[in-house]
């Protein structure tokens, strides 16, 4: 019942990085136990099969529990299970992938490898976004929201971002303080300074601050330009300007106070340029596994034909023209394909070329305009052969793919489908969708991008069955 003190073994664990056990059969969800604990918790919240719990003691430790790096990692919403070892994690993780290709995507004798996992799983992240926000005393709060709620954790030490990110942000605090800038309001929609996103170059040491404001302007920012630019490797300091009354971190337009409109950094010996708006992989670390992996599985030898869907800035598609005759991306940011394009000429590709709109859209677009072309002139016949790639790429959003991208990419009839999914629950029903449409998941590879949460990549790879 509802507000019991109970004790339980934890026993599984969930998605969401909860321990799992049970009371006399019925099942409850204790947020930040390991399993393996025996724990003391209050049941919160109560359903027909299932109820939730808060830990109130550990009884008997877990052989994999440890002590978090991080000092509020039980209140912060990012780090989900730092509290575990991370051997565990990444066996939990591996776990996880099975179990959603076999339960949503019915694949029971697919080998899931053991998850690429990182030397040192801390400090990792290249981009990170601070909500900003007022305590109760009218203090300047920095850092992340609490779980599942609005309630900023004051942190500027993250342990999965960048160490010099906590010098920014005192920085930007004083500035805040000194000069009185209001502090967005969520319910009233006033005040003015929302976001703090930060970017870093891990191989470049490029730095970009970008502010997101409630406004077209922050006031007496020539002060924070003065602090921020003798900090090193500050290239960029902008302003992304989100005067909507949403959720969504960042707005669409964004100004440029001081140096570049970008950083730059490379994965694999190929350098890109990053806005603020772009996508680029958080852990570069990771990234280079990743990208290689992609790579062999794509299997090229310099005569195909790739489709790189959900392309961003081009790091695949990129990546794929080093070795494929000729590479299509698509992206629906036009800011990520304008520093696709500038990384073409940037490092000297010829034969990469880059389309605006989301993949859904284009692809089917491009398949119709170039069917119903006669095959007159050489680049419509390389368009033609086009339609019939070698291989496609995707690396879509959480929400995977559309269904009538994956009609389409059938339609084209690849010999095989590289699958980067940063959600192995869309990933398996996508997959389940092109298994029954004449494909087989040969390799089935996680990689530990997002080290203490309970997100990992996983890349497949799909290949058309011959009979």
């Amino acid at each position: 019942m509802k507000d019991d003190i109970v004790t339980l073994t934890i026993d599984d664990i969930g998605t969401n990085g909860e321990g799992i056990g049970k009371v006399n059969g019925y099942t409850l969800f204790v947020k930040d136990a390991v399993v393996g604990d025996i724990v003391k918790a209050k049941i919160i919240k109560e359903k027909k099969n299932y109820g939730y719990g808060k830990l109130l003691d550990i009884i008997e430790k877990s052989k994999k529990r440890v002590v978090p790096e991080c000092t509020v990692a039980k209140q912060c919403g990012g780090c989900q299970i730092q509290q575990m070892d991370y051997q565990s994690q990444l066996q939990y993780k591996q776990n996880l992938v099975k179990e959603n290709l076999e339960k949503i995507g019915g694949l029971k004798d697919i080998e899931v490898l053991p998850v690429i996992g990182m030397d040192t799983p801390y400090h990792y992240r290249n981009k990170a976004q601070y909500p900003v926000g007022i305590d109760r005393e009218g203090k300047v709060v920095i850092g992340f929201y609490a779980g599942r709620t609005h309630c900023i954790i004051d942190n500027t030490d993250c342990k999965i971002g960048s160490p010099i990110n906590q010098t920014i942000l005192e920085t930007i605090r004083k500035y805040i303080t000194e000069q009185r800038i209001s502090i967005y309001d969520e319910e009233s929609h006033q005040g003015i300074l929302r976001h703090i996103l930060i970017r870093n170059g891990y191989h470049t040491g490029e730095i970009m601050v970008c502010l997101v404001i409630n406004g077209t302007k922050l006031p007496n920012f020539e002060k924070l330009i003065q602090d921020l630019i003798g900090i090193s490797g500050m290239k960029s300091i902008m302003l992304n300007i989100n005067r909507d009354k949403t959720n969504v971190i960042l707005g669409k337009e964004c100004k440029t106070l001081w140096g570049q409109d970008h950083i730059t950094d490379s994965i694999c010996d190929i350098t890109y340029e990053i806005s603020p708006l772009s996508f680029f992989q958080v852990n570069p670390v990771q990234t280079e596994k990743l990208y290689k992996k992609v790579l062999e599985f794509a299997q090229l030898s310099g005569e195909e034909i790739v489709w790189d869907l959900y392309c961003g800035i081009g790091t695949i598609s990129l990546l794929m023209a080093t070795n494929a005759k000729k590479v299509y991306g698509v992206e629906v940011v036009p800011e990520a394909i304008e520093n696709a394009r500038n990384n073409t000429r940037r490092n000297n590709f010829h034969n990469v070329q880059f389309f605006v709109g989301k993949a859904e859209v284009v692809v089917p677009q491009f398949y119709e305009e170039v069917s119903t072309k006669g095959m007159g002139d050489h680049q419509n016949k390389e368009a033609i052969q086009s339609l019939n790639p070698d291989v496609v790429v995707v690396d879509p959003p959480r929400k995977g793919c559309d269904e009538i991208l994956l009609d389409v990419i059938i339609k084209m009839s690849p010999k095989r489908i590289v699958y980067v999914s940063c959600d192995s629950a869309t990933l398996a029903r996508d997959l389940k969708y092109l298994v029954s449409r004449g494909y087989e998941v040969k390799k089935v590879q996680p990689v530990d991008q997002f080290c203490h949460t309970v997100h990992v990549e996983t890349i497949v790879l799909i290949q058309k069955k011959t009979s």
